[in-house]
């Protein structure tokens, strides 16, 4: 239906929003109930994504020397991915429990229960005793903290994303739900930046005991997050569910949307493996190949906390203009475009020098990851009714962030291993996801376009 017809068309979304009230305020994300609910979403998301992409970077530069230093450099590494994995592969589990409980109780309080489970594991994480000291118990360990924060960070960002588009007027659900997005990239612009300051004030005892700090830092962040949302109220639309019909549908969420929504759930997975990817291969895999060819590590972790700002500024901007233009033709654009730099991308990322670094994490991370981010949690939420939407949107986005980001690092490393250092197969491998997922966006609807209520 063309825009300007259906922003005329008396009872359409575009004259109503879903919101109680009337007029600008209604339509508007800058009152002080949605202020509250965005800076709730947004500085929650920080902090969670702060614990979960610290690991990434630790498992980049310290996680293979300190826990798995006798199986040799090329397979250390390859091992430090695989604990890395394990969270990202907990994630959908996460989305299943919480989305769970999320739909049949409410966003809030899966969202504070999430914030404990994060920051226990990575506060853990921080005390953990090297297999030096404990043998093999000490990856053992790790690698179950690591599932705790997969699981808090898959429950997280369904609740985040849900809390700010439920509670958003129409025209704006696409900007409002980019906040929990944002979460994930200023997260880890303070998780970068912190390792950096603790990395050239700890100097040669960063890899002994300087690595602990930032991840016993969340203690601090964690109450800061907690006293935020616990002011924050349940979303409206879920609260205008019937009683009797919800409880009947929600019983068990997870068989509902694998029985009536299993396509919505396999084609939104396939559409957000290609941002996935770009995380994956250019803020974890491409730092170890940048350090481990002697790039300097505070530079490229500098670099790394650059494109992340980058990547926030250009995931609000998309996610505005997904609000004007729809959700599948910003997503469109941003994975044709990211297969056409795809190659190239590789090229600058493994050249050992910094320069070819930054402008692959800037442009690959900054500016292609962030237009794929601020469509996204607007784009998945829209394809499932709100009895199922906490569950089918958790499940299609953890299962995506598994494959596209918690394996991508894992399997980039596999391939060099196989062909004998050739890159071109690495960047062949993302330009596949990238075209799956385009392919993926253009068989679904377009969500902008629907009341949250009729979906």
């Amino acid at each position: 239906m063309n825009q300007k017809a259906d922003q005329r068309r008396p009872g359409s979304h575009r004259d109503t929003a879903e919101r109680p009230g009337t007029g600008a305020a209604a339509d508007s994300l800058n009152t002080k109930d949605m202020r509250r609910v965005l800076g709730s979403s947004l500085i929650g998301s920080i902090i969670e994504y702060y614990d979960f992409i610290l690991y990434a970077t630790a498992a980049s530069l310290v996680f293979d020397r300190v826990f798995f230093a006798d199986l040799g450099p090329g397979f250390a590494l390859f091992a430090s991915f695989a604990t890395l994995a394990a969270g990202y592969v907990a994630r959908p589990l996460g989305g299943i429990i919480f989305g769970h409980f999320g739909d049949r109780l409410g966003r809030k309080q899966m969202l504070v229960l999430s914030m404990l489970l994060m920051g226990g594991a990575t506060v853990l994480i921080g005390l953990l005793p090297t297999t030096d000291q404990i043998g093999l118990a000490a990856p053992v360990v790790l690698v179950l903290l690591r599932i705790v924060q997969g699981i808090a960070v898959g429950g997280e960002w369904g609740g985040a994303t849900l809390m700010a588009l439920e509670h958003a007027p129409a025209r704006k659900r696409g900007l409002a739900a980019a906040f929990a997005n944002a979460g994930g990239p200023a997260g880890g612009i303070l998780a970068t930046l912190v390792v950096s300051a603790v990395s050239a004030l700890t100097g040669d005892q960063f890899l002994v005991w300087g690595w602990r700090i930032p991840f016993l830092l969340s203690a601090l962040l964690i109450v800061i997050g907690l006293i935020v949302r616990l002011k924050v109220a349940e979303t409206p639309v879920f609260q205008k569910l019937d009683a009797e019909a919800a409880r009947k549908v929600k019983r068990t969420p997870l068989m509902e949307v694998l029985r009536n929504h299993p396509r919505a759930v396999l084609v939104t997975l396939v559409a957000t493996l290609g941002f996935y990817a770009c995380q994956g291969l250019l803020t974890v895999w491409g730092v170890s190949m940048a350090v481990g060819s002697g790039v300097d590590r505070s530079g490229v972790l500098n670099w790394k906390g650059a494109a992340a700002a980058v990547t926030v500024a250009v995931c609000f901007y998309t996610a505005r203009l997904s609000d004007r233009v729809g959700r599948r033709s910003v997503l469109t654009v941003a994975g044709i475009a990211s297969i056409v730099l795809a190659f190239p991308l590789i090229l600058l990322l493994t050249n050992g020098t910094l320069w070819g670094f930054a402008i692959a994490v800037v442009v690959g991370n900054g500016v292609l990851q962030g237009a794929l981010a601020g469509p996204v949690g607007a784009y998945i939420s829209e394809q499932f009714p709100t009895s199922l939407r906490y569950t089918g949107a958790s499940l299609s986005y953890q299962g995506a962030s598994m494959v596209g980001a918690g394996f991508t690092p894992m399997i980039a490393t596999g391939l060099m291993l196989a062909s004998g250092g050739g890159v071109w197969i690495v960047a062949l491998f993302w330009m596949a996801l990238l075209a799956a997922g385009v392919v993926a966006v253009r068989m679904t609807r377009e969500g902008s376009r629907l009341k949250l209520d009729e979906v």
